[in-house]
């Protein structure tokens, strides 16, 4: 390599390896909330499901697939930790309470989840503990994403606000937001997954969940550029109104669209429709936030760990991303038809 090239490459690589590992733990977490999501969302529907026959067969619905989809959470915290090592260092002060109480969530609903079919006396406690955990998870999972997106006091790159300051108005309304969007998805899965009965039951339950989200959608898109001027300039100035217009746009029409599939009783649409506003709605976040990983402080450069660590970082995860992804999807492609019919006993 001549001195030319390597000066160029020394040159590129501190802005292109945190672009590309902003990437990977992008993926990771979006695949997390979507495959994580629906699951947490059977959770919390437990308590009103119909009867108990549903209760099993919601449950024997995920079964298969519960435990893997924590994968892609893993990810997300190794890979921040590894990469962004700033950031890691900012943020888990800042959210130390929420994370345990969402570990202490996963925890209990995956205990449930290996008792409850071999209990039949206390079943009901595993039933609260799966119910429970799982509301327990997608609220503390709401909260450290108003939490985040709210930002936090940075003095020095050091965390310099308190051990409460995730809990406030904007972070208890994004907690029962993505709560709702957890329901949706969950209400989606069953409309494939469920036989009739359930199916007319989620069919039900997707409906009132999509308002609740569509609502929450409204709600954030105002209230996002009113707590920071620069996302409202991001958003709102002409030019950028007309570039960016295609994402608001879009997100409406799936919201009308998912609307009608439910109407006309569509059996797999409706997920593939709630995952397309999934996506939307967090291709708006990284517009909005890009390039912070602390919002309104630290970009992904500034909180980047070394060049030649993330390099030798990518050298791994260049193959096991598309492992990993091949396992999830042949996982689904084996168990599909299994898990429609599994009671997990």
């Amino acid at each position: 390599m001549t001195d030319a090239a390597a000066t160029t490459l020394s040159d590129i690589l501190p802005v292109m390896l945190p672009l590309a590992w902003a990437a990977i733990l992008a993926l990771g977490v979006f695949l997390y909330v979507v495959l994580g999501g629906y699951d947490l969302g059977l959770g919390a529907l437990f308590p009103i499901a119909p009867s108990d026959k549903d209760r099993d067969a919601m449950m024997g619905s995920v079964a298969p697939f519960w435990d893997g989809n924590e994968t892609w959470l893993v990810l997300g915290g190794g890979g921040l930790l590894a990469a962004f090592p700033l950031a890691y260092s900012v943020m888990l002060p800042a959210l130390y309470l929420p994370i345990i109480l969402m570990l202490i969530g996963l925890i209990l609903r995956g205990v449930a989840f290996e008792f409850r079919f071999k209990s039949e006396k206390s079943r009901w406690m595993w039933d609260a503990a799966f119910a429970g955990g799982s509301l327990l998870a997608a609220l503390m999972q709401g909260a450290i994403i108003g939490a985040f997106v709210q930002g936090f006091a940075v003095t020095d790159n050091k965390f310099s606000g308190g051990p409460f300051d995730w809990i406030t108005p904007f972070s208890a309304t994004t907690a029962i937001a993505v709560l709702s969007g957890y329901v949706l998805l969950s209400a989606c899965w069953l409309i494939m997954k469920g036989d009739e009965a359930l199916r007319d039951w989620a069919y039900g339950i997707a409906r009132y969940a999509l308002i609740a989200v569509a609502v929450f959608i409204a709600i954030f898109s105002l209230w996002t550029p009113i707590m920071h001027p620069e996302i409202a300039a991001r958003w709102f100035t002409p030019g950028h109104m007309v570039m960016l217009s295609p994402v608001p746009v879009m997100t409406a029409a799936a919201i009308a669209t998912l609307w009608i599939t439910l109407n006309k009783r569509y059996r797999y649409a409706p997920f593939l429709l709630a995952i397309g506003i999934f996506i939307l709605c967090y291709t708006g976040l990284g517009v909005s936030l890009f390039p912070y990983i602390i919002p309104p402080d630290i970009t992904i450069w500034q909180a980047a760990a070394a060049p030649e660590s993330q390099l030798f970082m990518l050298y791994g995860a260049i193959p096991i991303l598309p492992i990993i992804l091949a396992y999830t999807a042949s996982s689904y492609y084996v168990f599909w038809d299994a898990a429609e019919h599994d009671t997990y006993h």
